[in-house]
């Protein structure tokens, strides 16, 4: 370890000279109040910025020991703590002049969901923040004094203001804590009260647009018809009411531009928490529901898909199914299977994106091509035995079939964005439009031993990592595409899966252990060691966000292995 004053004579020292002389200020410095760690420098000026990070030691943050009691709270008071320290970099952000990427400097971007990010840790021993800055320079001359502004006066400004909690809002603080403890008791009275999801009352659904997941301005807020109505009596909000959706089936109909899909999409995003102002802090789901989807020509490795298809024509084999180019109906029937093995306790579905001839066949179709012809058993038909059967419950948004009145336990329909329960009025008239009589193939909990092949890459170029957006990244010339995992919510995300993949190809897959198996070694690692357990005596790079172990198995899954 150096001190502060070294760190200031090394900068003098290779003012004017050959950018690569920046590498020499590799290492850690005693600024007193926090330690400055110069983890990676940067090739060039337009490379990718330089990796820093600062450790608070806890006697000086001061942060009180409520703020790391339990992880969700932890997590909570990070976010907190990061988004100000963001706010503070952005103040200074290219305020240091210089070519390419000089006096950049920036840390991760938080959105309107509580992530667990590298970017901000909280413990009790030190409160650490990571980000880039882009080391100053004049073409490819060494700009020290530019540089010597950034972490001498910019940086120690930012710590002061976002990193002390003396300088923070106690009240902020106290409310963030407060929110995620509320948070989390309501996820644990949906299990005590086998209900899968709760919509508070007032709640903001709709998002700005598209690309925006702030809430909608004057948007029709959320009302619970009474007949699903609940009260919950939170520990600091105290008492509030809303949607409660039971275990089962349950569907969501109404005409088209009525906010079924923005119902289903906050009931997607209930998996995360979220913060303050962002209109869906009570919209939480069951944490291990996944979103389901058609997604034509996916990869799809040894998956026991037989609960779902049968007899092809081709005569291969379904209960060990694999294909380059997966049709959509094959690829949801191996997506269910899948989210079974990842433990998955909800399915989320819309008609709209699914394969029709997988969710269901209607009663002259089967008049048509009969049964021994359909290789085919319709989701329609093994929804019921998923609940009765694996205790697996499914939220539906169907707009154009009525076959699946016939199975649901609870019918929501979109009126207006209003939601109405008539689950009453659908059940009187489902005898009058009756299903065709069908014989469904016999339950069975599909195989999840499967093995997870070695690709045998051997260089460092083989095991390289670049993240491509939230949409896809690459592990030497393998590109994995995730862009319709949909709860998949942060390129960071993404960037940790990428890591996640690197390293059990490197040091897990052996060909004997299983998918299963590898996960459950990752996620055991993250759990006690965060991400520091996938670098080694590396450093751990500011801009990854812990997934969930659901979006982990759909990596997993979609990566082109032999």
């Amino acid at each position: 370890m150096f001190t502060s004053q070294q760190l200031r004579q090394q900068l003098s020292s290779i003012h004017r000279k050959s950018y690569p002389a920046y590498k020499t200020l590799k290492g850690i410095y005693d600024f007193k109040h926090f330690l400055l760690s110069i983890d990676h420098v940067q090739g060039d000026p337009f490379a990718s910025p330089s990796h820093l990070s600062v450790q608070v030691p806890a006697k000086i943050a001061a942060f009180p020991a409520f703020c790391f009691s339990a992880k969700n709270i932890r997590i909570a008071v990070q976010d907190y703590i990061l988004r100000k320290f963001s706010q503070q970099l952005s103040i200074y952000n290219f305020k240091a002049k210089g070519s390419g990427k000089s006096g950049s400097i920036s840390t991760s971007v938080c959105g309107q969901k509580v992530l667990e990010r590298t970017a901000c840790e909280i413990s009790s021993d030190f409160v650490t923040v990571r980000f880039t800055v882009g080391f100053p320079a004049n073409g490819r001359t060494i700009n020290a004094f530019e540089l010597e502004k950034i972490l001498f006066e910019f940086l120690p400004s930012c710590v002061e203001k976002s990193l002390l909690y003396k300088n923070l809002s106690p009240k902020a603080v106290e409310s963030v804590v407060f929110l995620a403890e509320d948070q989390e008791f309501l996820r644990q009275e949906l299990k005590k009260r086998q209900l899968v999801a709760f919509v508070a009352n007032h709640s903001i659904l709709p998002r700005e647009s598209g690309i925006s997941q702030k809430p909608m301005k004057n948007a029709v807020p959320f009302q619970s018809p009474a007949s699903l109505e609940t009260e919950i009596t939170l520990p600091h909000r105290g008492k509030i009411k809303g949607m409660a959706i039971p275990q089962g089936i349950t569907l969501i109909a109404g005409g088209g531009y009525h906010g079924k899909s923005t119902l289903l999409t906050a009931l997607e995003d209930g998996v995360y928490n979220h913060i303050a102002g962002d209109g869906r802090e009570f919209v939480l789901t069951d944490s291990s529901a996944v979103k389901l989807r058609a997604e034509d020509g996916r990869f799809i490795k040894d998956v026991d898909i037989s609960l779902f298809i049968n007899d092809l024509p081709n005569g291969k084999d379904t209960h060990c199914f694999s294909t380059l180019d997966a049709s959509g109906s094959t690829s949801q029937a191996a997506g269910i299977v899948e989210g079974m093995e990842a433990g998955s306790t909800l399915f989320l579905l819309d008609e709209d994106t699914s394969a029709t001839n997988f969710m269901v066949r209607d009663g002259f179709m089967q008049q048509v091509i009969s049964r021994d012809k359909e290789p085919i058993t319709p989701f329609l038909e093994r929804a019921p035995q998923l609940f009765s059967k694996a205790g697996i419950s499914t939220i539906l948004v169907a707009g154009s079939s009525g076959a699946f009145f016939h199975i649901a336990d609870t019918v929501i329909q979109m009126d207006r964005y209003q939601a109405l329960d008539i689950t009453e009025k659908v059940k009187k008239l489902c005898s009058d439009y009756p299903l065709p009589p069908s014989s469904v193939p016999s339950f069975y909990m599909p195989s999840s031993k499967r093995v997870m092949s070695s690709t045998k890459k051997a260089s460092y170029k083989d095991f390289k990592m670049k993240c491509h957006g939230k949409d896809s990244f690459s592990i030497g010339k393998d590109t994995v595409d995730l862009r319709y995992i949909e709860q998949l919510t942060d390129k960071e995300q993404t960037a940790a899966l990428g890591e996640l993949l690197r390293y059990a190809q490197e040091y897990l897959v052996d060909g004997k252990r299983t998918i299963s198996e590898i996960i459950s070694v990752l996620q055991n690692k993250i759990e006690k060691d965060g991400f520091s357990a996938f670098f080694g005596n590396s450093y751990i790079p500011c801009g990854l966000a812990v997934p969930r172990i659901q979006e982990i198995f759909s990596c997993f899954n979609r990566y082109r292995r032999p």
